[in-house]
């Protein structure tokens, strides 16, 4: 799984980092960014992440394998 967030539509709402908290935090200007480590996702929550937030920020997509 691959996580793209685009810096230029987040808002900052926060939505993607309440419903995957594994995944998502808030920079210190509070947009969006991957927790360290999680690019790849993983969380069975990223997905109710990225429908959460307000803008359509966030797309995930399934990698090869």
């Amino acid at each position: 799984m691959h996580i793209d967030i685009d810096t230029d539509v987040c808002i900052g709402a926060g939505q993607c980092a309440l419903a995957a908290p594994g995944v998502f935090i808030q920079d210190d200007d509070g947009f969006s960014t991957l927790l360290p480590g999680r690019e790849g996702g993983g969380d069975p929550m990223v997905r109710e992440a990225a429908r959460a937030c307000p803008v359509g920020a966030i797309t995930v997509s399934d990698t090869a394998s």
